[in-house]
């Protein structure tokens, strides 16, 4: 059995991407000042600037996922074997 494949650092930087488009349109939706939009986030109006310019590296994954959630949003993950660790068909 192969070992598994650790994430590689772009598809985090993916995910992360996903995630902060999805706070952009929300916040875009919402027509909330940063103040009172980082007051329902639970962060602060600086970090709420930073989402609005998209700065993802600014962002944990797990942060993205918590922010979205408290914005009311269903972040969701669907997990599937990577093509490079599937077994060859057995017949092709």
């Amino acid at each position: 059995m192969k070992p598994c494949p650790v994430p590689e650092p772009q598809e985090e930087a993916r995910m992360r991407a996903v995630l902060l488009r999805g706070l952009e349109a929300w916040l875009h939706e919402a027509g909330l000042t940063q103040t009172a939009a980082a007051a329902m986030l639970g962060t602060t109006q600086a970090r709420v600037s930073d989402i609005k310019q998209g700065k993802t590296r600014q962002f944990s994954l797990d942060l993205l996922v918590r922010l979205a959630a408290r914005a009311g949003l269903a972040p969701r993950i669907t997990v599937g074997a990577a093509p490079s660790i599937l077994p060859p068909d057995p017949h092709p």
